[in-house]
């Protein structure tokens, strides 16, 4: 191998090298900027009247379930059998 292919060899491992640094450097950006976006919609309230609704619902329900957990009365049997009825 002469001193000019070694070169050439040379020039193209480190053309090599900048070019994934670069891809690699663009993906994380591109993660991150995703990981951002999660985190926005995830804080972002409930928009429409059907999503409040449900989350009120959710909201009794464990609420409900709380209660029941601590709570060791005799009433928990029926408790729990209105937990499984349908909500209306």
């Amino acid at each position: 191998m002469s001193f000019g292919d070694f070169m050439g060899l040379l020039a193209a491992m480190g053309g090599l090298v900048a070019i994934t640094g670069i891809f690699a450097s663009l993906y994380r950006r591109r993660l991150e900027h995703k990981e951002r976006i999660a985190e926005i919609q995830a804080a972002r309230p409930p928009q429409s009247s059907g999503e409040i609704g449900e989350v009120e619902r959710l909201e009794h329900r464990i609420r409900v379930l709380e209660r029941i957990a601590t709570d060791k009365t005799t009433t928990l049997a029926a408790q729990i059998e209105d937990l499984r009825a349908p909500a209306n």
